[in-house]
């Protein structure tokens, strides 16, 4: 489990058979956090993304470095970005084209993902 607490440093708790706690990170300036089924994922304040735990499916290995992300989301083996210009970034697991069925157009507004599928919603309102 992870949680983000005032001061916008991670806390974990729980199984760490893959790094989900001692790989944690120890800074503050995260402004959100998911929990995916061995990884988990924090948005920093500068729009960067920060990965830790497990990556037998390129969780951590694979996630972009760059800046520019509003929202993440991340769940079993992958994860999902949205950047700052409506773009979405997936890593991870793609044994059911959770990457390489992504979307490549701009216009998304949120996103979510669960399992072997994510999904957004895009600025005219359409899923």
């Amino acid at each position: 489990s992870v949680g983000l607490r005032d001061d916008r440093t991670v806390v974990t708790w729980g199984g760490n058979s893959h790094g989900e706690r001692d790989d944690a990170p120890t800074c503050p300036g995260f402004v959100a956090i998911a929990c995916g089924g061995r990884h988990s994922v924090g948005l920093r304040d500068d729009g960067k993304v920060v990965t830790w735990g497990g990556s037998s499916h390129g969780q951590r290995d694979d996630a972009p470095t760059c800046a520019g992300f509003v929202a993440i989301a991340c769940r079993g083996g992958h994860s999902v970005g949205l950047r700052d210009d409506g773009t979405v970034v997936t890593w991870g697991d793609n044994t059911y084209g959770q990457r390489d069925d992504a979307p490549t157009s701009a216009g998304f507004v949120a996103i979510a993902c669960r399992g072997g599928h994510s999904v957004g919603l895009r600025d005219d309102g359409t899923v």
